[in-house]
């Protein structure tokens, strides 16, 4: 891939995705000898394209062109500018097999995509990170998104790799054949129903239910995958092997599930926006999924939070906050903090330090690092409302500068992952 540059705590580089609605821009965040600066690259006019025709950025280059994906063709291609009209799309990193995981998810309110689909589905593509450009090896038609990939190895001689994708509005998940040296590779293996009837008026085999999936991990340790169902508040243990449910654990309150580097735990959060008018009420909780048993419970008033990640040796847990909520729900709610917490005794959770950043009046705030050799370097936390960037040393958790990255009031920021040397969410 035409990015990857050698990187050291004092020279490094990543891309920043900003979309502000009505238009898009890209900007590069870069360091030279600890000179931290950002540049904005230029933009065009794309006229007459309809909303699924337009341009998908991916990455930029070393020498800071655009890496982009035609929506319909999927073909990748490197542009010096960056269309107007252009999106950003989620995807999961599998670095083991240099293989990126977009998902696209289609209409927000069906969640379909009916450019690159039929009306009832929407698309994972697997991008093959590696040689001089990306190549998308594949569009696949799974259920209707918003989509979270999930990739399970081989476990035993007689077990296979597979890729499990959550599909939200349908209440299922599809597997995929992830053996390269299978005729079947990304092919559809099966789809699992995610319906519990008890919470379905007893109606069995529902599709689409009220499961909606979201949020997923394989844990190397049980070598189960962990489905959270938003709608029925708990997890799903999925044998990868047998495709079977074997059990469910109880998890209120969460959005997302994030597996601790030791796979051993599994922390969920979300928000309560339902209980009290004026507040809202954010959660974190940790399950052991060698017991099955839910260990901690850590109430956060006034907070909703948004993304997080661990350091590579999971002794700190960060998570970043935004907004959510109506009138004085809104109002009472913190949305200018970075929490930073203990996890280096888990299942215990413990705030050791909560870092005043700029505003994220946004329903969704990213982070990022710079891991070089496992270590943790550098912390960037984008600051929506205000344009800017807050970078942070990730010894100390001290801000080192905050960085002005574009205009003001971006509706949603993204970093690029195709670096190894970052990761975040």
């Amino acid at each position: 891939m035409t990015t990857q540059t050698s990187t050291t705590a004092l020279n490094w580089k990543t891309a920043l995705f900003q979309d502000f609605g009505s238009h898009s821009a890209v900007s590069i965040i870069s360091s030279n000898n600890g000179l931290i600066k950002c540049q904005t690259l230029p933009t065009h006019e794309a006229a007459g394209r309809t909303p699924n025709h337009r341009a998908i950025f991916l990455d930029i280059t070393a020498d800071d062109k655009l890496v982009m994906m035609d929506a319909e063709s999927k073909k990748i291609s490197i542009e010096d500018t960056l269309p107007k009209d252009a999106f950003g799309i989620y995807y999961y990193p599998d670095n083991e097999n240099n293989i990126m995981w977009a998902t696209i998810d289609g209409d927000k309110k069906s969640g379909c995509d009916t450019l690159n689909c039929n009306p009832h589905s929407a698309p994972v593509i697997p991008i093959a990170n590696e040689g001089i450009l990306p190549k998308a090896l594949k569009t696949i038609c799974l259920g209707r998104g918003h989509h979270v990939v999930c990739p399970t190895p081989k476990t035993s001689d007689n077990s296979s790799a597979k890729v499990f994708v959550s599909n939200l509005l349908d209440g299922s998940m599809s597997i995929l054949n992830y053996d390269k040296t299978s005729p079947q590779f990304l092919t559809l293996i099966d789809t699992l129903n995610l319906c519990q009837s008890e919470k379905e008026n007893n109606e069995f085999e529902k599709l689409p239910n009220n499961a909606f999936p979201h949020g997923m991990a394989y844990s190397p340790l049980t070598k189960r995958v962990y489905c959270l169902n938003n709608g029925y508040a708990n997890i799903n243990v999925i044998n990868p092997d047998t495709l079977k449910i074997e059990s469910t654990i109880e998890m209120k309150i969460s959005s997302n599930l994030l597996l601790s580097p030791n796979g051993r735990y599994l922390i969920g959060k979300g928000a309560d926006r339902k209980s009290n008018p004026e507040h809202v009420l954010g959660r974190l909780c940790v399950v052991d999924v060698t017991t099955g048993n839910m260990n901690t419970i850590l109430d956060l008033p006034d907070i909703y939070p948004s993304t997080y990640r661990f350091t590579p040796d999971g002794n700190k847990l960060y998570v970043t906050t935004a907004a959510t909520g109506k009138g004085l729900q809104k109002e009472n709610l913190k949305y200018d903090i970075l929490q930073v917490y203990d996890t280096s005794t888990l299942p215990k959770l413990k705030l050791i330090k909560e870092i005043k950043v700029g505003q994220g009046d946004c329903s969704r705030r990213s982070i990022a690092f710079l891991s070089i050799d496992g270590i943790n370097q550098w912390v960037f936390n984008p600051n929506p409302s205000d344009g800017t960037l807050t970078v942070l040393n990730a010894h100390t958790d001290e801000i080192v500068e905050t960085l002005k990255v574009g205009e003001k009031n971006a509706k949603e920021v993204a970093f690029s992952y195709w670096n190894s040397c970052f990761y975040g969410a």
